[in-house]
């Protein structure tokens, strides 16, 4: 399957979590590429959109290379495999983990246009992205709901790799992902269109 934009992998992911009557308290999209989706499952299920921000930590001389992800409250998701075999230092991960969590609060306070981070305590949170390739984003920004003791956590993506996917299914209390192609390298090559989408125009999906 191959979406033709974000837009439609919305439509698609939206109309999959009715037909298996997945619902929640809030639809919330992780930035930048998840807004365009979460509008239109947040539409669909007829509940508020809102985000759940985290940074990937990239490893060193490698920085598209996910070691782990920091979310806004400082959550932390680690990959240590692939910190033992690249001989990652304690060092590098605490500057790292300072400085971009330290990113991902002024960009959930930018987005959501308040100091107050949201409270999701006793919600049931239906989380959305664009795609899952490592996982390291969704399972930081997970950590972040838990830790504000959520009720219920759905992740809901349009495609995923399968060992991604396989990985993380624990972890939740429902994964609706609608692909997982054997053929998996990265997300946008599901995408007839998968181009950058601005903080501006990811904004503008939100209430």
């Amino acid at each position: 399957m191959t979406f033709t934009d974000r837009t439609d992998a919305g439509t698609q992911l939206a109309r999959a979590l009715k037909a298996q009557s997945i619902d929640g308290d809030v639809v919330c999209a992780i930035p930048r590429g998840g807004l365009p989706l979460g509008r239109q499952v947040a539409d669909s299920l007829e509940r508020p959109l809102d985000v759940v921000v985290a940074t990937k930590i990239g490893a060193p001389h490698n920085p598209e290379y996910a070691i782990g992800a920091v979310a806004s409250d400082g959550s932390l998701w680690l990959n240590d495999e692939a910190i033992e075999s690249l001989g990652v230092d304690d060092a590098y991960i605490d500057s790292k983990t300072e400085e971009l969590a330290g990113a991902a609060r002024e960009k959930a306070r930018r987005y959501r246009g308040t100091e107050v981070p949201r409270s999701f305590t006793g919600k049931s949170v239906v989380l959305v992205d664009d795609g899952i390739a490592t996982g390291a984003t969704v399972r930081a920004c997970l950590k972040r709901l838990v830790n504000d003791d959520v009720s219920r956590v759905t992740l809901a993506v349009p495609v995923g790799s399968p060992r991604s996917i396989a990985a993380i299914e624990a972890d939740f209390e429902a994964v609706v992902c609608l692909e997982t192609p054997d053929s998996f390298r990265a997300v946008g090559q599901f995408y007839d269109q998968f181009e950058q989408v601005s903080d501006e125009r990811a904004m503008s999906y939100l209430d």
